[in-house]
Order: C-alpha cells, then structure tokens, then sequence
C-alpha cells in the first residue's frame, strides 16, 4: 500500500488499516477506493491476519468521496459514471464480507461515504467529539452506494431520521442510531478499541469468518444486483442540475441555489 492508506499488522495478527489523506480528511479518491478495495483482498487472504481495525490519520476519520473526484463524474459519460460508482461500490462490498473481524476506531468527524465505512464494520467505537452526517442531499446527490450497508446496520425507520436531511449529529445520536457500538472520551478510544479486539485472539479465526458469513448471510441480500442498482441511482444524480450546482456551490464557496 503506497499513497492514501497503510497497514501495520503486530505480532498478534491485528492489522491496523490507517487511512492517511489527513490533509483531505481522508476523502476517499480514486486511488484511495482501489487501494482499499485492495486491502481488503490482501487482509483477507492472510492467514496471519485476526482483526483489522480501521482508523484515520489526522483529526478526521473519514469526509466521505472526494468532492475533486465527484466534479469529475459531469465530464465523464454515462459508462464511465457507473464504473467509477462500480468501484466505490465493489470496494464497501469488499470490506463488507472480510473473512475476519473489522473493527472501526472512529478517531473524528466521519461524513457522506465515510459513514459507508463505518457501517460495513462489525464494530465502530468513536471519540464522543465526533461529528456526523449525510451530507449527499446538501450536494445535490443522494447516499447511493453506501445505502445497503448502512440500511443493514441501521435499519430503515432509524436511517430516515438523518439519510436525507444531511444535520450534523453527533456521537451519542449515532450509537442510538446503531452506527456505533459506544462512544468514549478521546483519551479512551484505544483502550475500547484493545478491549474489543482481545476476545477474538482465543478464537478459531475458521470459526470467526464462517459465523460472520452466517450472519451476512441472513441479514439483508447485498448482491451484484443491488450494487448495479445503486451505481445506476448515482449515475443519475451525477447528470441532474442539482447535483451540478450542489458540487459548484461547495467550490465556490457560497450557498446552492437549487432548482427544486
């Protein structure tokens, strides 16, 4: 892993997979979405590998897709709009069926796709001064690629209350919401984390990947279809006026005045 991630595994098997765009908030980009699509595979295949435990560098866990990489999306054509959606969608999917346990440390704000990232964990702990939203619907877009993960975590009548509105909330609302496990004093973080890390080092890691895939399994059906299905969603947003203006105002740095 080079440019916009990295992974330091111990002596127990813990891989720490560190998102390292901290002077972009760790917004994920092209690079980003193929290098921890990448992880994913590497993590997975390693027989050496017990827990992964996601994090971000800097102040930030995770802002989301980057808006660089959005703006791209109107010059692009139509095929090309849903491989790039393709991509981010392939890359959740990936960490989402993980043969090993993955483990969010939420270390700061986390928006838009970032809370994608937080929902394909089978843990998150935060930081109790994190920040949250879905910030899609502000930018003229919607919370396409992310939504079967997050719907599967939270379930429809709780993602509702805060899917489409894009407020800020914080950490004690996401652990009601059910995107989090619990939220700690900063200062404690590491040690929550440690916490839920060591009961899985006495267990049969064979035992562990197939208990995982039982409970995805029986859970709500994410397949090829529905991946498809939410690249199309974003396809379409990206070719709306809204979403133009939504993106431009953010660069602009003024307020989106949109069509309705």
């Amino acid at each position: 892993m080079t440019d916009t991630i990295r992974i330091d595994t111990d002596e127990r098997g813990v891989a720490t997979l560190t998102l390292t765009r901290a002077e972009r908030h760790n917004a994920m980009d092209a690079a980003m979405i193929g290098e921890l699509h990448e992880a994913a595979r590497q993590l997975g295949g390693d027989p050496a590998v017990r827990v992964v435990v996601l994090t971000g560098e800097g102040r930030s866990f995770s802002a989301g897709a980057d808006l660089n990489w959005m703006k791209a999306q109107f010059a692009a054509t139509r095929a090309d709009r849903i491989a790039e959606a393709m991509k981010l969608a392939g890359m959740l999917r990936a960490l989402n069926e993980l043969p090993k346990p993955l483990i969010g440390r939420i270390n700061g704000q986390a928006f838009g796709g970032g809370l994608g990232l937080i929902s394909v964990c089978d843990v998150a702990i935060a930081s109790d001064a994190a920040r949250f939203a879905f910030t899609e619907t502000k930018l003229g877009l919607i919370p396409a690629t992310i939504s079967p993960y997050v719907l599967a975590r939270m379930g429809e009548g709780r993602a509702r209350r805060v899917f489409t509105s894009a407020r800020l909330f914080g950490a004690a609302e996401a652990v009601d919401l059910g995107l989090l496990a619990k939220a700690v004093p900063a200062n404690e973080l590491d040690a929550a984390i440690a916490a839920e890390v060591t009961p899985y080092l006495a267990c049969s890691p064979a035992a562990v990947a197939a208990s995982k895939n039982l409970a995805r399994s029986l859970g709500p059906v994410i397949d090829d279809a529905t991946l498809e299905e939410t690249a199309r969603r974003l396809a379409d947003t990206w070719e709306t006026a809204d979403a133009r203006e939504g993106v431009g105002a953010f660069f602009d740095k003024r307020p989106a005045a949109f069509a309705g």
